[in-house]
């Protein structure tokens, strides 16, 4: 960790957040979650990132003092309570304790996506008013600068990866790590500042914003409290028994929602390590050593896993070929209901255990899935075959239903009950009724606010009672 950190983080300088007796978040905020997990479990892993083949852990001190040092150099930079800060880049530390830091300050962090073309960040940066922006690298501090033609208010460029920008000399552009530096000068000379920031932000406040696709026009930001988010992500993590003790390979981009609720608000809820892939290349292989215990991939990434075994199949040898495929249809005549928690005849499970111990176990081991406990596929249906595929090794794929409106979580399938041509049934909180028209309304916790400078289009979707229309 940077030197730059004050050597004690004082943990009893804030008040922990309001929990329930069964252990639920009844009424809190990011940052109050991030010092309750660095006041009880200050050395426990928080987040690790793969630099150089090398896994470097954060522990939840080391994050909040992180965010503490950003959140006191974003302030003596001019960041105001209220005030939109971009995000742009992969899921990196720095990255996750900058959107605390701001969620600290009460202002509010709009990740965009580090794919996008500088034209399409045009839109979102102007709407939203945006001065300051933090990036990950060298990309996207040029698409920043060439932005700013169009978005001459952006004045403020922190990146965190300064290779490439020694010879850069732009207004306002500097690292990270000086912003930091500066931070933690403050916060030694001011200790109690970040503590009396962060209780003067409430639940109901602004915690984040969204921006949709845009494809039929302009995007929209979507708006969501601290209260609807975290309500969603306690609501999925009660669902399926997640602890502190899970696992999570963050490899999507933090600007979709999805990537966003698994690793940043059911991280905090939950207190468990978020684990950040060295770069896109290394996914498969950081996937492996890793094992996480909580998944979540597009059927586009499963559809992938498979084509890959079955190409390594087709190449094996005759004996190997006729092993995997003859204990395959063992598994897809039992695994499934094995799976489910249905009786299974006695030759069926000693031929499923032997499978297991000759290709089921190596399968899921080579694929990264040896310790998953819950995996989730979203975003568009999964095939029946490639749903039975993973259900029948031992992988405990499951679908969800939910939009970045309503913070994801609407729909679940239990563990006993995952079919792929279900969506599950509504998890906690969640109401859901079908209009004269076939339009699926729900009304949950987690809804939007409202889409941000768009009061005719939150118009459309959100009723004067609280139903939000899907247009499923």
């Amino acid at each position: 960790m940077t030197a730059y950190y004050p050597k004690k983080f004082k943990a009893h300088r804030i008040r922990c957040p309001i929990f329930l007796e069964t252990g639920q978040v009844m009424q809190t905020t990011f940052p109050r979650l991030m010092l309750k997990h660095a006041a009880e479990r200050p050395s426990a892993p928080a987040l690790r990132e793969k630099e150089y083949g090398i896994w470097q852990t954060t522990t939840w001190s080391d994050l909040a003092r992180l965010a503490e040092s950003v959140a006191c150099g974003l302030h003596q930079a001019g960041l105001q309570r209220g005030e939109h800060l971009v995000v742009v880049g992969s899921n990196r530390p720095r990255l996750y304790a900058t959107m605390l830091a701001a969620q600290s300050l009460g202002a509010i962090p709009v990740p965009l996506y580090q794919d996008a073309a500088a034209a399409e960040c045009v839109f979102p940066i102007t709407n939203a008013e945006v001065r300051f922006c933090v990036v990950e690298d060298q990309e996207q501090v040029d698409k920043m600068l060439e932005v700013r033609e169009k978005c001459p208010q952006l004045s403020h460029i922190y990146y965190d990866d300064p290779r490439g920008l020694r010879k850069y000399d732009e207004e306002g552009l500097g690292s990270l790590e000086e912003l930091m530096a500066a931070g933690a000068v403050f916060a030694k000379q001011h200790p109690q500042f970040l503590a009396d920031e962060i209780e003067k932000s409430a639940p109901t406040d602004v915690a984040a914003m969204f921006f949709t696709s845009g494809t039929t026009g302009n995007p929209k930001g979507v708006v969501h409290t601290h209260s609807s988010l975290i309500d969603r992500a306690e609501a999925g993590a009660e669902f399926d028994k997640l602890t502190h003790n899970e696992d999570v390979l963050a490899y999507m981009p933090p600007a979709w929602i999805g990537q966003n609720i698994f690793s940043y608000a059911q991280w905090l809820v939950c207190g468990y390590v978020v684990n950040c892939p060295e770069s896109g290349a290394t996914i498969t292989i950081d996937l492996k050593e890793i094992g996480p215990t909580y998944y979540f991939a597009p059927p586009r990434v499963f559809e992938g896993m498979l084509t890959s075994v079955m190409i390594r199949m087709e190449d094996a040898g005759a004996f190997k070929r006729k092993m995997f495929h003859t204990f395959m249809a063992v598994a897809k005549k039992v695994g499934p209901a094995l799976m489910d928690g249905h009786a299974v005849g006695l030759v069926d499970r000693l031929l499923y255990a032997v499978g297991n111990m000759m290709v089921y176990g190596p399968l899921r081991n080579s694929m990264g899935f040896s310790r998953v406990r819950v995996a989730y596929t979203a975003g568009e249906a999964i095939g029946p075959d490639l749903f039975t595929f993973f259900r029948s090794i031992g992988v405990n794929i499951k679908q969800l239903y939910g939009s970045t409106e309503t913070a994801v979580f609407v729909c679940l399938q239990p563990d006993n009950e995952a079919r792929a041509d279900t969506v599950g049934v509504p998890c906690k909180g969640v109401e859901i009724k079908v209009a004269d028209n076939g339009e699926i309304l729900v009304k949950s916790p987690g809804l939007l606010k409202g889409y941000y400078k768009n009061p005719e289009a939150t118009a459309e979707v959100l009723t004067a009672d609280g139903w939000y229309h899907t247009s499923d």
